[in-house]
Formats: structure tokens, C-alpha cells, sequence
């Protein structure tokens, strides 16, 4: 294959415990030994090879003829075949041009013709008794009454039975066809709606106005992002007397006290019902259509949703796409735009040190480490922070924001990552970019590190100065002074456009692939129609199903039916963390056992009651734990009858929710327990590798190039030179004697100089994870 997976599994001192498909067997472990553990996911490229069709499709194994009581009718006939007369022929069959371009009008490209070669060889060599027909046309072509051309019918009968997407090419080409999804959506096709473009800044009011009317309206839905976003129009919606349920992928809540269905509903994009009609309609950050993971949720609500008036609220880079999409229906597309409602300043200043930080200041980091790190100097100047970052809980994140915005509280500074820039109201003064760089999926889905763009920075900076607050007027600088041209570099850039949207395949359109190809896996299934479907390359991309292909390999060998596979590959969970596939795969083990999933069973398994956090590595297990937990609700609403006590399960994660808000309000404390146990700071993303990409930056002045290569060599120096000094398992080899210190300094300087040359993330790999 030109592309696969290679799994490494760190324990807490990031030393490597399992590689390749080994990893999988440490899912068995008990849980002590995987709270600890990171999982780190690449997919590696043979720089040889691109991906293609064929190189994902695998032949079946076609089993040698054994000789059995009858008679050997061929030999009989015409004699023994020798083995190296037969390899002697199948050399010529293989290497006539002749042959090979009646394969390929057969559909066998290079790739598949040679593997079909080398299964027919296998079969003819192996085979203790031919079919008949094909022993007789190898003793002709060996007498010189036949030519070595006949035996192309036989191998073209085995092609097929190793290959049998082959037989049903056509089919599977029409249903892997997504040029025209709008036509996927009946019911939104059997009305004329009309599209309502808000597009704006951040704190413009564009979704004020656009919830004024879902509000008012006899029946609507909204869709947005996040569980928080979702969660807080429930409930401004039923203050303001119009009764609105809450769907979410792990809840369900109900106005009504007798739980039937009011007319308005606040959801994620993907649990927006196509079937129900409504008046109005809401899409809420509509730029996330681009997403590489989730765009196709809401290309899916743009094309399907069945409300006559739709609402669409975002930046101003969507509205050419959006317009297109209505063009392809027929629909009308109104655009209202919108200037932000207060002042947003942009400093000529760096902060430059932390005596400097303001209250109402939030500082964005883009990684935990730095968190940790800002946070704990800030703290050691007697300022209290509130800590928030995108895998914490949504209650401990509503905490920790309403803590900020308390101006009876003590807490007057923010350390938070990127998630503040969508689904809560802060107070926030000004926004201090403690970085400009974060790392990300570029169009290959791999992780790199890489500026942030001009849309993830002004979604970010214009958190500051929120309208009816304390802080009207916001202010956006960085904290290092090296960091401020760059930064004003990224805002002076236009915002690109977005020209296209997600798509996702379905259930159905893979279940209809598995009757065509009945013996491939699901993760096979999904690379097949990733590389054989057809789409509109100008308006829609195929999105990243890098994860949904790792739960799918996870739980291959688990027996469950392929729509029950399919939605447990569609769970929500980190592939990153030991604990949360772990458990994944416990679930998926006792569903296809058709034993209920019980609270008590669950409860021995995240070894409830839990203790709180002693250090930085017990508040990731923590948090690990509350994933796990909302993967039993997000399930528990597909079967619920195999997962029966999701009342019960709510309320751990009530408990655990504040055994984190602990953790959290102490992480200073758990930082330098972390540090005074030996211990890394842990952050996962630091683990990926990170590699240069130069397509955005080529939009900058040559000025900022300079200084970015110079940030990123310095930046990798640094953490490999930490990575190896902090290694737990160098100082013991250094302390017991079994190196001395000068063996190590000589490995080091090894060690960073072939970092420095080889590219791991882009070169050939064995089966065991190690470079060729």
C-alpha cells in the first residue's frame, strides 16, 4: 500500500512502549498502567507511491487445489506439468505487452496486475492438481500447439475472484457518485427555500439578529458548533417564553414537562433532523464548512435542512460557496452585513514579560505546556488565573469563564487556548497572543506546526471589548515583541475565501459498497470510496476520515454487524489517549456479546469512586474519564438498550465535572508536582511531528519567512534538546552507572544531528514503525 498507520504508544516518560499493531494489545491493560499513556497516530507516506485505487484493494486469498481420490483427468490426458517449465511460461504470460493491455481494458492497472499476477502464479505453482481446461492449455502451449496468450481468459476468471470489485465496477462507481448532493435530501427539495447570509466580525450581532427571528417564528431549529453554543440559545430561548428542546450527541432535554417535542430545538449541526419541517432555520458559524473533519455536518444542514427561511451567520469568506450551493437548488440567497459593535484596537506593543499582564487581559497559548507555564508565572506574582482549554468539560469551562467575569472575584486574568473563540462570553479587555503558531491539519490531514491563519486570528483577537460589558473597547497584541510583526503580517492578509464544503459518505452508501465487496473491512471499505467516489472539485471536498479508519481497525476482529461498526466508528473520542480506545474497545468487546453495558460494569472499569488529581498527568486521566463517559451517553442514544443507566452515568459526570474544577482551580499546584515527581509536562500535540509547510507562508513578506524558519529551528532544538536532558530513563542509566555522562552527551549530539536530516514523517516504514 502506498499509505497506512503507524501507532506509537509513550508512556508518562514519553518513552515508547508498543509500535505498529502492538499498540492494540495494550488496550487489555489494566487501568493504572494506561492512564498515563498517549497514543500517537501518523499516517505515513512511501514517497515512491501516491494513493490510489488499487493500491488500497487487497486480494483474496485464493487457496492452491489439493489432489483428491478422483482421478488427475489433465494429467491423465496430456501428462505431468513441471513446475519449472509452468514458472517458465507464467514469466512470458507476464511480461507480454500485449497481455497487459487486455488487463488494463479489464480494469487491472499496473498495480492490480501485478498482484493478481503473482496470486495466479502462486495458485498454478502450488496447486497439486489443476483445474482440467488450464492443465490442458499449459501442456499445449509446452508442445507448441498453443500460444502463451491462451492463458489470459483463466487468469482474467482468477482476477475476478481475487478481485471482485472488478464484476461490479459500475456499481460502485454510481454509488460513491457525490456530484450532486443537494439531490441526496428530498424533503428540502420539495420546497423553495430562501437563504438569509449574517456575515460579520466576531461581536457584530450577526446571530442576535438571526436568533430574533428563530425566536419568533411558529417553529425552528438551530445548529451550531458546540454543546455550549446549543446548550445557552435552550436556554435564552425559553427565558424569552418560547419553549426550545436540547439535542445534543450525548443529551436530550425537553420543555415540556410531559417530554414531548415543542416546535423549536437548539442542536449540533450534526443532530439537525432533515425530516422535520420548520418555519426557520439557524446555521451558526457557517466558515466551519471548511473543516477537514467536520465541514460535511454543515454541508449537509446548507443542502438538507427542511425550513422554508434559513438563516446562515458567519464570515464573509463563505458567501460566494453559500451562493453556489443555492444556485445548484434553484434558491435565493439575501446577504446582510455587519460592523462590529465596539472598538477593537491593534497595540504596537508586545506585552514582553508577565509583570506587565493587565486585569482583563486573556492570555492565548496554543499549547498546554505553555498554559501550564503562563499560568504558573503568573501565579508566582500573586495573580490569580482562570485556566481554560478545549478538552476540559463544558460545565468547567462555563466555571472558569464565569469566574473571569465575576468583577467581585479575585481572578481578573485568563490563560485559555483557542477555545475561547466560539461558545462562552468573556470580559475580556485584551487578547495577548502568547504564540502565533499552533499546531494543525493541513490538506493531507496531517498534523504540522503553522501560523495561525488571518481567520483563526481575528476570531481570537475579536474576543476582546464584548459589547454590554465592563471592556467595551478591546485591545489585541502579542506577549513577545518578535511576535508583533508577524502577527500584524497574518491580520494585514485578506481573509481567503472559502470555496469549498465537507462531504462525508453515509451509512447506506457504505453498506451498499459492503454488499459489492462483502469480505473487505470497514476501514478498506471507507479507502475504496474515498479513492473511487466523484465529486464537484469545485464546490466540495471529501472529508479527513483518518480517526473513523483507526476505531475501525481497533475493533476489526470484533464480531458486530456493519451499521452498528459504522456508528461506533462515529463516536466522538480521542484517538490520542490510551484510556479512552481502551475503553472504546471494552464497549465494542461486551455490545457484540450482547451483554448490557451497566452502570456497575462501567463503574469497574474507570475504577470509580475517583481520587483527585495529584499532578498534571491525574488531571488528563481525569478528563479522559469524563470522555469516556460521554461516549456511554453519545451511545446509550443509539442503543439504548444495550447501554441502560445514562441518568445514572450523568450524574458521575456531574461528580467528576467537579473533582476537575479542582483540578483546575489547583493546576499551579499539580505543575510543580508534576515537575518535583520528574515528570514531563504533558501535552499531546507536542508528540506529533512537525514539519515545515511553506504554502501560507509564501503569502507573507519574505521578512516574516526569515524570521519563522528562525523561530521553528529554534523552537525544535529546544524540544529535543528538553525531550532528551528530561528523559527519566537517561538519568537513571547515567545515575546506576551503566553509561557515564560523556556516552550520554555523545548520543545527544548524535541523536539531534540525524533529527536535523531525516524527515520521519514522510519516509518509508516497516511493519514495526522503524524507518527502512
Amino acid at each position: 500500500m502506498a499509505s497506512r498507520y503507524t501507532l506509537r504508544l509513550f508512556n508518562k516518560s514519553k518513552n515508547v512502549v508498543g509500535m505498529g499493531q502492538r499498540v492494540f494489545k495494550y488496550f487489555n491493560a489494566p487501568v493504572t498502567e494506561l492512564k498515563n499513556c498517549l497514543i500517537v497516530c501518523v499516517r505515513y507516506k512511501s514517497k515512491k507511491s501516491k494513493d490510489t485505487l488499487s493500491s488500497v484493494i487487497q486480494p483474496l486469498a485464493v487457496l492452491p487445489t489439493s489432489k483428491n481420490d478422483d482421478i488427475n483427468i489433465g494429467e491423465e490426458l496430456t501428462g505431468t506439468l513441471r513446475k519449472e517449465n509452468l514458472l517458465k511460461l507464467l514469466t512470458q504470460f507476464h511480461s507480454r505487452e500485449e497481455v497487459k493491455k487486455l488487463a488494463f481494458e479489464n480494469g487491472l492497472d499496473n498495480n492490480l496486475f501485478y498482484k493478481a499476477y503473482i496470486s495466479f502464479r502462486n495458485f498454478c505453482v502450488k496447486s497439486e492438481q489443476l483445474p482440467v481446461d488450464l492443465h490442458i492449455v499449459f501442456s499445449d502451449i509446452l508442445q507448441g500447439s498453443g500460444h502463451v496468450d491462451d492463458i489470459f481468459p483463466y487468469f482474467l476468471k482468477h482476477c475476478y475472484e481475487i478481485f471482485p470489485h472488478l464484476e461490479s465496477m459500475e456499481d460502485l462507481k454510481k454509488i460513491s457518485d457525490l456530484r450532486f448532493p443537494a439531490n441526496w435530501y428530498p424533503e428540502a427539495r420539495s420546497i423553495q427555500r430562501k437563504f438569509i447570509f449574517h456575515a460579520g466580525p466576531t461581536n457584530s450581532g450577526k446571530t442576535y439578529h438571526a436568533l430574533e427571528r428563530f425566536i419568533t417564528a411558529k417553529s425552528g431549529i438551530y445548529c451550531g458548533p458546540l454543546k455550549l453554543l446549543a446548550s445557552e440559545v435552550y436556554h435564552k430561548c425559553n427565558e424569552a417564553g418560547t419553549l426550545c428542546d436540547l439535542v445534543t450527541g450525548e443529551e436530550r432535554r425537553f420543555a415540556c414537562e410531559d417530554n414531548t417535542q415543542s416546535a423549536h430545538v437548539a442542536c449540533t449541526v450534526e443532530m439537525a433532523s432533515l425530516t422535520t419541517p420548520y418555519e426557520v432555520a439557524v446555521i451558526d458559524e457557517i466558515q466551519m464548512i471548511r473543516d477537514q473533519q467536520r465541514g460535511w455536518a454543515w454541508t449537509r444542514a446548507v443542502l438538507g435542512l427542511y425550513a422554508k427561511e434559513i438563516h446562515v451567520c458567519g464570515e464573509v469568506s463563505t458567501i460566494d460557496l453559500i451562493k453556489e450551493m443555492a444556485l445548484t437548488t434553484g434558491e435565493e440567497v439575501e446577504v446582510r452585513k455587519y460592523k462590529r459593535l465596539t472598538n477593537l484596537t491593534f497595540l504596537d506593543y508586545a506585552v514582553g514579560k508577565f509583570e506587565n499582564v493587565r486585569p482583563g487581559d486573556c492570555i492565548v497559548c496554543f499549547s498546554k505546556n505553555d498554559i501550564y507555564y503562563v499560568t504558573r508565572q503568573l501565579e508566582q506574582l500573586g495573580r490569580e488565573c482562570a485556566v481554560i482549554y478545549g478538552s476540559l468539560p463544558p460545565s468547567t469551562k462555563l466555571a472558569q469563564s464565569a469566574k473571569f467575569n465575576d468583577t467581585n472575584n479575585a481572578c481578573k486574568v485568563m490563560v485559555a487556548t483557542d477555545a475561547i473563540g466560539m461558545g462562552l462570553n468573556l470580559a475580556i479587555k485584551r487578547v495577548v497572543f502568547y504564540s502565533v503558531m499552533k499546531p494543525m491539519l493541513n490538506e493531507k490531514g496531517e498534523r504540522e506546526m503553522d501560523l495561525i491563519s488571518t481567520s483563526q486570528a481575528l476570531q481570537i483577537a475579536g474576543r476582546a471589548g464584548r459589547f454590554n460589558t465592563a471592556y467595551e473597547h478591546g485591545e489585541v497584541t502579542t506577549f513577545y515583541p518578535k511576535d508583533l510583526k508577524i502577527l500584524q503580517d497574518i491580520l494585514n492578509q485578506p481573509i481567503e475565501p472559502i470555496m469549498q464544503g465537507g462531504l462525508h459518505p453515509t451509512a447506506d452508501q457504505i453498506e451498499l459498497f459492503a454488499y459489492h465487496l462483502p469480505k473487505a473491512s470497514l476501514s478498506n471499505l471507507i479507502e475504496i470510496f474515498e479513492l473511487s467516489c466523484e465529486l464537484d472539485n469545485n464546490t466540495f471536498f471529501m472529508c479527513k476520515m483518518d480517526d473513523f479508519k483507526f476505531l475501525a481497525d481497533m475493533i476489526e476482529h470484533v464480531p458486530l454487524p456493519l451499521r452498528v461498526r459504522y456508528v461506533f466508528c462515529c463516536a466522538p473520542i480521542s484517538v490520542k489517549q490510551a484510556f479512552s480506545c481502551t475503553m472504546f474497545l471494552q464497549f465494542a468487546r461486551r455490545f457484540s456479546r450482547n451483554e448490557p453495558l451497566t452502570l456497575d460494569w462501567l463503574c469497574q472499569r474507570i475504577g470509580w469512586p475517583l481520587k483527585p488529581a495529584g499532578n498534571l498527568a491525574d488531571l488528563m486521566h481525569l478528563e479522559a474519564v469524563f470522555d469516556v463517559l460521554d461516549l456511554y451517553l453519545w451511545l446509550s442514544y443509539r442503543f439504548q438498550d444495550m447501554f441502560p443507566d445514562p441518568d445514572m452515568v450523568r450524574e458521575l459526570q456531574t461528580e467528576l465535572d467537579q473533582i476537575i474544577q479542582v483540578g483546575v482551580k489547583n493546576i499551579v499546584q499539580l505543575v510543580k508536582n508534576q515537575q518535583s515527581g520528574n515528570l514531563d509536562l504533558v501535552d499531546g500535540e507536542d508528540d506529533f511531528v512537525i514539519k515545515t509547510r511553506n504554502q501560507r507562508t509564501r503569502a507573507i513578506k519574505k521578512p516574516l519567512d526569515f524570521d519563522l524558519q528562525q523561530m521553528r529551528e529554534k523552537k525544535k532544538e529546544e524540544m529535543s534538546a528538553h525531550q532528551l536532558e528530561a528523559s527519566k530513563l537517561s538519568k537513571k542509566l547515567v545515575e546506576r552507572g551503566v553509561v557515564s555522562r560523556e556516552v550520554l552527551e555523545k548520543l545527544k549530539s548524535e541523536w539531534l544531528k540525524e533529527l536535523a536530516s531525516k524527515d520521519y514523517d514522510d519516509g518509508e516504514v516497516d511493519d514495526e514503525g522503524r524507518r527502512k
